[in-house]
């Protein structure tokens, strides 16, 4: 078995949304397909692979750096001990090769979008779904058969007011799932209080079915005074009130907040997911990691993140990965993670799951083709297929 070719591309997946910090006017994200010699049903085996939205596409370090450096490699570095198939973790040392430490912005999403696509490849050539693949190799043999998924929506969004911001929460409750979230922090404190009370009363008055994300937009006084605010709502989450990074005032929003707080989804190596542990004043019973494998070195690195969790005493149960991809489903099965996020309506059309998912009582079940089941949401498949037809 052997990688022939390597194509990779952009795919535009922009809209008029904004949250606390940025808009998605220009967003796109980098598509991959990893083609082998190994033919089935009269076509080679193709592995697909792309990054989660809010970081724009990674052309540049794919083409100068990850990709020559997989096909440069000889066939037999890339294989697992049966020389049948890939081994994602040989490649990985193989595309990082010559990276000097730290720096792991860009390049991490680069390295994540070959690693999605390696794993598809892999899970293909053994004929089996991702998460039976990833279970068989780095779990305990036994996949979920179901996921929790949530939908994230509540955007800021030109004409966009409180009866919008409930029909679409509706919509989500029509389409199966029973938690959502919405977005803060783009909008004074009372704004966003009356946007809150707006979505509760489609909830029922509920609060752990809804989580508020901040996008790292608060400083520490903004933080805590949404925290005080929000106290009394018992939010399934308060994600990301402050910069990713400033572990310090996330350990002082953590001390002076009750409820859950989430955060995670902008570390990309589990060296910064360590120091969020170390220095962040995380609650292991309590809070959420949302590190996103497609954003930060792909599976072969989140191994690694969970592993150190687990030195911790956190449990994979802790972890609910940012994206809403289908990559991160057959993980969140494999390992035993305690969900996913869902974008049903956004950044299409790589956001969201097969065309024909089902979402039942806010759980979803993984695709059972072989691989990570791209081929079956076809808008999707159609730009992959685009890269190498």
């Amino acid at each position: 078995m052997r990688i022939v070719a390597i194509h990779d591309g952009i795919l535009p997946i922009s809209s008029s949304i904004r949250n606390a910090w940025i808009d998605f006017n220009q967003m796109d994200c980098s598509i991959v397909a990893v083609v082998s010699d190994v033919v089935r049903d009269h076509s080679p085996l193709v592995g697909y692979g792309f990054n989660s939205n809010g970081r724009y596409s990674q052309h540049d370090i794919l083409r100068r750096r990850m990709i020559p450096r997989l096909l440069a490699a000889a066939p037999a570095d890339l294989l697992d001990a049966t020389g049948e198939n890939l081994d994602p973790a040989r490649a990985w040392d193989v595309m990082m090769a010559n990276e000097k430490p730290g720096g792991h912005g860009e390049r991490s999403v680069a390295v994540g979008v070959l690693d999605m696509a390696l794993f598809d490849l892999a899970a293909k050539i053994a004929d089996v779904p991702l998460a039976r693949f990833v279970a068989d190799r780095y779990g305990d043999g036994a996949p979920d058969e179901r996921v929790s998924v949530y939908a994230a929506g509540g955007y800021y969004q030109p004409n966009k007011g409180l009866f919008e911001l409930q029909d679409e929460m509706r919509g989500f409750l029509d389409a199966g799932y029973v938690r959502v979230k919405m977005k803060i922090g783009g909008a004074p404190l009372a704004e966003d209080l009356a946007r809150i009370e707006a979505v509760l009363d489609v909830l029922g008055g509920n609060g752990d079915a809804l989580a508020v994300d901040a996008n790292g937009r608060f400083d520490l006084a903004t933080a805590l005074e949404y925290a005080n605010a929000l106290d009394p709502y018992q939010l399934a989450w308060y994600e990301e009130p402050s910069d990713p990074l400033d572990y310090a005032t996330h350990a002082e929003i953590a001390a002076a907040y009750n409820g859950a707080l989430a955060t995670g989804e902008n570390l990309f190596s589990h060296q910064d997911a360590r120091n969020l542990v170390r220095y962040g004043n995380v609650r292991a019973e309590r809070d959420i990691f949302q590190f996103d494998p497609a954003l930060s070195y792909g599976l072969v690195e989140y191994l690694r993140t969970l592993a150190m969790l687990r030195e911790h005493n956190i449990s994979p149960r802790r972890c609910i990965p940012h994206g809403g991809h289908q990559f991160a489903v057959h993980l969140a099965a494999a390992l035993h993670l305690g969900g996913n996020e869902s974008y049903p309506n956004e950044f299409s059309p790589a956001g969201g799951f097969a065309d024909d998912a089902v979402i039942d009582h806010g759980f979803l079940a993984p695709s059972s083709a072989p691989g990570i089941g791209i081929e079956e949401k076809a808008a999707l498949y159609r730009a992959m297929r685009a890269l190498h037809d």
